[in-house]
């Protein structure tokens, strides 16, 4: 996937807990409008031009040496948003979900 080639689904695996990624959601996703469905494990992103719905389950913590990392997997599926949309959306919700480091 190029930055400017956001599919209409995907998965990645994101190294959060779900409690972070909701909290991002937020400042991920201005200007949506955001259910969050904890029992299905999902969250649907209502925009003027269509939906983003995220899908997440847990995986296994990745260890490295004493360190333990959380895992999600993220399933992405846009409906109704085109192109370029998908792009903004998509670099918006990266640049809010990325985490410090170095």
């Amino acid at each position: 996937m190029t930055p400017a080639q956001v599919p209409e689904s995907f998965e990645r695996v994101m190294g959060c807990e779900v409690r972070e990624l909701l909290a991002w959601l937020p400042m991920a996703l201005p200007g949506a409008e955001t259910t969050i469905e904890h029992a299905a494990h999902r969250a649907i992103a209502h925009f003027s031009q269509g939906t983003l719905t995220l899908t997440w389950q847990a995986l296994v913590p990745r260890r490295i040496a004493l360190l333990q990392i959380p895992q999600l997997r993220v399933s992405f599926c846009y409906v109704g948003v085109d192109e370029d949309r998908r792009h903004q959306i998509q670099r918006r919700f990266d640049l809010a979900t990325q985490r410090g480091g170095g």
